[in-house]
């Protein structure tokens, strides 16, 4: 099953049912939003589900679906916590400010409570002040849970995953020292981040979700040339049922909670940090990591951080090679406020 949520002026949009094609939907008459599906998810899962397979089916009609007209599946949520389940990635982006990484990273995952109560359209611009910032995307996949309970074992914590979704974590890269110096942890360097324009149920996934994993590559472009390509599923340390669990240790997760999984990132085949994709490696989900490897290999990074009017894209490729998610596809714009 696929669900979005449309604009129509209000905050949290118009709920919508979506075909697998990702070219049709309609609006179901149960609930008017994705935050009241989740709020009843039990009781009404099973006709949101028969809706869609109505929908595939040619049943019903529905509309046009355009990825255009949306917003994030949930244009705000009750909680965002965003793991960093690719310890690769994390060595990388501690490596260039000069943090030794623990031990522990591997045992015991790495989570930031991020904003949630503006995320933007996938679509939408990005609009940031500055560019000296260090403005980078952060590609990334996401799981939205119902109720989970304080203490939720990570086998249980797996079955309370309801949807599947992409994410751009926008990041400021030059903000982040600073304020990780503090000893409090990220705040003005984490702004509004963007999801797909539609969430998935894992059966909707088939064979590419496994061990709450989703084994598919994860496609990020820069201004329309290829930038990363890693598996999702490769070098994820921690799955989503642990990053589930970690996060309830000490508290329930409401039902709309977003856990994401961190950055997507692979080694390369022989255990180095990864190539770029123009020397035949899986690339990188975020500019970062690239710049680190550029300083590993040549004393100083050579590639910039993004710039205003660049444009980032965040896609999923079925087996067929179809969009699953739909396309976070954004440019880069200053903000004139």
């Amino acid at each position: 099953m696929k669900l979005a949520s449309l604009r129509n002026g209000t905050r949290d949009g118009r709920l919508v049912v979506v075909t697998s094609d990702l070219t049709r939907c309609v609006a179901p008459d149960i609930v008017p939003t994705l935050q009241a599906a989740l709020d009843n998810w039990t009781d009404v899962r099973a006709s949101l589900l028969r809706l869609h397979e109505d929908l595939d089916a040619g049943r019903i009609d529905g509309q046009e679906f355009s990825q255009q007209d949306c917003h994030s599946p949930l244009p705000r949520a009750y909680q965002w916590a965003d793991g960093s389940a690719y310890v690769n990635h994390v060595e990388l982006v501690r490596n260039a400010r000069g943090a030794k990484m623990p031990d522990s990273f591997w045992s015991d995952p790495l989570m930031y409570q991020g904003g949630s109560d503006s995320f933007l359209d996938p679509r939408g611009d990005v609009e940031l002040a500055r560019e000296d910032w260090g403005i980078d995307f952060e590609a990334e996949i996401a799981v939205i849970t119902d109720d989970v309970p304080m203490g939720v074992s990570e086998s249980k914590a797996r079955e309370h995953i309801a949807l599947v979704m992409l994410v751009n974590d926008v990041s400021l890269r030059n903000l982040i020292p600073a304020e990780l110096g503090k000893g409090f942890g990220f705040f003005q360097a984490k702004p509004s981040s963007a999801f797909s324009p539609v969430a998935v149920t894992p059966d909707a996934l088939g064979d590419a979700w496994k061990d709450a994993k989703v084994r598919l590559p994860l496609l990020s472009e820069v201004n329309g040339e290829l930038f990363g390509k890693p598996d999702a599923d490769v070098d994820m340390t921690f799955d989503f049922g642990q990053l589930i669990a970690h996060a309830a240790k000490s508290r329930p997760l409401c039902a709309g909670s977003i856990v994401g999984s961190g950055t997507v990132s692979n080694k390369d085949a022989d255990g180095s940090p990864g190539r770029p994709v123009s020397e035949g490696g899986r690339g990188y989900s975020c500019v970062a990591e690239l710049r680190m490897i550029e300083t590993i290999n040549d004393g100083k990074p050579s590639t910039a951080f993004l710039a205003f009017g660049d444009r980032v894209r965040i896609d999923m490729l079925d087996a067929d090679g179809q969009s699953i998610f739909g396309a976070i596809d954004q440019k880069v714009v200053q903000y004139d406020g």
